[in-house]
């Protein structure tokens, strides 16, 4: 009788012979032993049930009588058998050491592992267990020595020493100081200089009292080194005093960080590590890019908004959300709106300010808020021209802007960077505290200008651009950055329970959309824009590409480009209109669309006589980081579903938005933190989507009109509407951005809209 599985027939006996070897294939079949019949009893074999003897699993010396089985595959009937007819029985877990020992001396490890795996789940008690573990432990750790793999050799020799210490006692210990030494050397050769200390550190501990003769060569050895390094580092701090040259800083920093991770109880190593900190203080940020044209302004560009916090100053700075849009500060001093909300004034306060912000004057700040007015003027905002009728002065400290109707929130319509020119410099200059000083590869410094304003303020901050998110995790867990200014969803809900770091959220949200920009004659029709909104799983790429299938509260996909808010009632949301769903994946209707759409243009050819256009490759731009780019893959493959072509452009670092020609649809993550100005930013003809369809358009100029807050709510809510069915962009979803720092540094906050918004708070102690 025979039993059918997936792997092929098993034979459970036979008349004649001996069963054939199946190999690994023996693992898939139930526990069985081989009752082997001699030539008087006719010969042949049988797989039976694990037999349970008198004298336990093993053939009796005496065998007399007889013995009953259940034959594999014929369990309902018992079967007996006389001893004397029995050559002899195979056990399962005799076979079991039998064929793990074999494949062991045929250096056959992998495929000695689950006999062995099997025997430890099942057999634990078995004598020759112990021997054949650690045979399987020594023989695998010399091969992988030999391969050059002396990570996973010192883990084998380690764990056979663990679990059988007596083995070969001797030889192991040699055997460990020498794959410790080989292991060392890589890692310095590496520079991982910390990553060997902790492996020193943690054999010195494990192997205390024993002959590991490597621990005490490389402990001589870290503090020869360590002693170098805190030498060299005190040389360069004082001549970094002398000359005040920060390389010297930079290289006392380094070594004397270097002599404390090679030894961390050095004489004199923390404490000068604590001195230079002081004297030098330096943070180090993971980011996923780094900005090529810093602008705390930008819309589109996380990476330009994030630099340009350090570089420039803004007139009104958003501090945050409230209850009625933003906060801002005036950068100047303070302001006032009349209860009409008519008339705007901004005093300045230049006595409180630190040059050179203290050289405001009053009537070059009124001509910039003039020219902001004037259409063919660089600071020209159409918002803040509607709004405003007059600007006067009253005296040299404050400025009164008289509306031409009652605004809910005109600071927000002067959110422009103050540059050199504003106090007699070069136009374009930095204001902000830093400049940046050196771009090395991916690397770029900031460092401080004039004085600190605090004691811990600090002098330099370095910006390491990471190659994925993933990785900027690893580099802050090993030390190697102090903070990153941007996670991936999943990460930071895994960062949270790591008691080294604090992770925080921003409290405004990234809005992902998709933007066209180019004339790509398919993309300029609503019908096919509508068509790739269906063919897109947006809730599918969310949840398990992004968020990783974790939740994640605030993130979700959208019906429209603004901000849906955090949670249920989040004033955050004021411009998102709840009761508009996001259009759900139906790729069926996105093909019969994008039918329709082609049908519908090859006929409005044929009347104008004209060739219908040609459906050429949709080229789709993304930033250079890990996070865009899987959201673009994704996107490609469902698009491709619908037999369209897409051909994906990876932008230069620092780059966010494609320069003409180069894509037709860019993936932007947009900070659209005031839906009420931010609305023509994004959607207006000299916006991002450059659109210039009439009701969009209709919508904007009514908005812009709005006399008080509630107007101001419903016309955001019916531009909702209007961009829902439009599409000038194609909304993705909104993602609750993170950061993360080490618990070392202080200051940072918990509530920051930009990542250097307190950076002349931070201290990092050690």
């Amino acid at each position: 009788m025979t039993i059918q599985t997936c792997s092929g027939e098993i034979i459970n006996y036979a008349e004649k012979g001996r069963p054939e070897d199946p190999g690994l294939e023996l693992l898939q079949e139930d526990p069985h032993d081989i009752i082997q019949f001699n030539q008087e009893a006719g010969g042949g074999w049988v797989k039976v049930r694990l037999l349970q003897l008198e004298g336990g699993r093993s053939m009796p010396q005496d065998p007399k009588g007889v013995v009953k089985f259940n034959i594999i595959g014929i369990e309902t009937k018992e079967f007996v058998a006389d001893w004397k007819n029995i050559e002899s029985i195979d056990f399962w877990e005799k076979r079991l050491e039998r064929e793990t020992a074999d494949r062991i001396k045929a250096g056959d490890f992998p495929g000695a592992y689950p006999f062995l795996s099997v025997l430890i789940r099942d057999y634990p008690n078995r004598r020759n267990l112990r021997t054949l573990r650690g045979e399987f432990l020594w023989r695998d750790a010399g091969r992988r020595a030999r391969l050059g793999e002396i990570g996973p050799a010192l883990a084998m020799l380690e764990e056979l020493q663990r679990y059988a210490p007596e083995y070969k006692s001797d030889v192991v210990m040699r055997a460990l100081s020498e794959m410790t030494d080989r292991l060392m050397l890589k890692l310095m050769k590496e520079k991982k200089l910390e990553l060997a200390q902790r492996l020193l550190a943690r054999l010195e501990k494990d192997y205390a009292g024993k002959p590991l003769t490597s621990v005490k060569k490389w402990n001589d050895i870290f503090y020869k080194m360590a002693e170098e390094r805190r030498d060299k580092a005190k040389a360069a701090l004082a001549q970094g005093i002398k000359t005040n040259v920060f390389q010297d800083f930079r290289d006392a920093r380094r070594l004397a960080r270097e002599c404390i991770y090679l030894k961390p109880t050095i004489e004199g190593g923390k404490e000068l590590a604590r001195k230079i900190e002081e004297i030098y203080p330096l943070v180090k940020v993971g980011v996923l890019q780094t900005a090529k044209n810093p602008d705390p302004t930008r819309l589109d560009n996380w990476a330009a908004r994030r630099a340009g916090r350090l570089l420039y100053r803004v007139l009104f700075e958003m501090q945050g959300a409230g209850p009625e849009g933003g906060e801002y500060e005036f950068l100047f001093g303070e302001t006032e709106q009349s209860p009409d909300r008519m008339t705007f004034s901004m005093m300045l306060v230049p006595e409180k300010l630190q040059d050179p912000l203290n050289r405001v004057n009053g009537f070059f700040v009124a001509d910039r808020l003039a020219e902001r007015v004037m259409p063919n003027s660089d600071l020209y905002f159409s918002p803040w021209a509607a709004a405003v009728e007059q600007i006067g002065l009253d005296g040299p400290k404050q400025i009164d802007c008289i509306l031409r109707r009652p605004n809910v929130l005109p600071a927000a319509l002067v959110q422009m960077n103050v540059d050199g020119s504003w106090f007699g410099g070069e136009p374009g200059s930095p204001t902000g505290d830093y400049r940046r000083d050196k771009v090395e590869g991916d690397t770029v410094r900031y460092t401080l200008v004039g004085e600190q304003r605090t004691a811990s303020q600090p002098r330099e901050i370095v910006e390491i651009r990471t190659e994925s998110a993933r990785e900027g995790v690893a580099m802050l867990l090993q030390g190697e950055v102090d903070m990153l200014d941007q996670l991936f969803p999943a990460d930071a809900v895994r960062l949270e329970k790591n008691r080294s770091v604090r992770v925080a959220r921003y409290p405004l949200p990234s809005i992902h959309m998709l933007v066209p920009c180019s004339d790509h004659e398919y993309l300029a029709e609503r019908t096919f824009r509508r068509a790739l909104v269906y063919g897109t799983n947006r809730e599918d790429i969310l949840t398990g590409e992004l968020l990783e299938s974790m939740e994640v509260p605030g993130c979700r996909v959208l019906s429209g480009p603004f901000p849906a808010g955090l949670e249920a009632n989040d004033p955050l949301g004021y411009a998102y209109d709840q009761n508009i769903k996001p259009r759900r994946y139906e790729p069926r209707l996105a093909k019969l669309l994008m039918t329709m759409n082609e049908n519908q243009m090859k006929s409005l050819a044929e009347r104008r006589k004209e060739e219908a256009p040609v459906m050429k490759p949709i080229r789709l731009a993304y930033p250079p980081e890990n996070l865009s780019r899987t959201a673009c893959e994704a996107i490609k493959s469902q698009w491709e579903l619908l037999d369209l072509k897409v051909e994906l452009v990876e932008l230069p670092v620092g780059e966010a938005f494609p320069k003409e020609g180069q894509a037709d649809l860019a993936y932007v993550a947009a900070a659209v933190w005031e839906p009420i100005i931010d609305a023509r930013r994004v959607l207006g003809p000299n916006g991002m989507a450059g659109s210039t369809d009439q009701l969009v358009g209709l919508g904007l100029r009514r908005l812009e009109e709005s006399k008080n807050w509630k107007d101001a709510r419903d016309r955001l809510l019916d531009l909702h509407f209007i961009s829902n069915n439009e599409l000038p962009v194609l909304p993705l979803w909104q993602l609750v951005d993170s950061y993360a720092y080490n618990r070392n540094l202080l200051g940072v906050g918990s509530d920051i809209v930009s990542l250097y918004q307190n950076a002349e708070k931070w201290r990092l102690s050690l």
